[in-house]
């Protein structure tokens, strides 16, 4: 969800349903979930402040974006995603 919609309540959300015990400081789970949040809003340019704020400057138009950027920001986003798996 984080890489499409705004990435702060997610992680806001997550780190309240999850306690330290469960899942440690240095776990494979929050690494995955700090990976999550950068990329977040990446598959939508509407979903990040920083999207909107690239819209506005360089004009950008958002169906310009879905049709030539959505779909290689989704690939790079599994890619990371199954990186991680595969090294973790």
């Amino acid at each position: 969800m984080s890489s499409i919609v705004d990435n702060v309540p997610l992680v806001a959300g997550t780190m309240g349903m999850y306690s330290l015990e469960t899942y440690p400081p240095d776990s494979d789970f929050w690494e995955l979930l700090a990976f999550c949040a950068g990329t977040g809003g990446s598959i939508l340019i509407i979903g990040s402040a920083a999207g909107v704020a690239i819209m506005g400057i360089l004009k950008i138009d958002f169906m310009w974006y879905l049709k030539n950027i959505s779909l290689l920001a989704f690939i790079g986003y599994v890619a990371g995603i199954l990186t991680f798996m595969i090294v973790n």
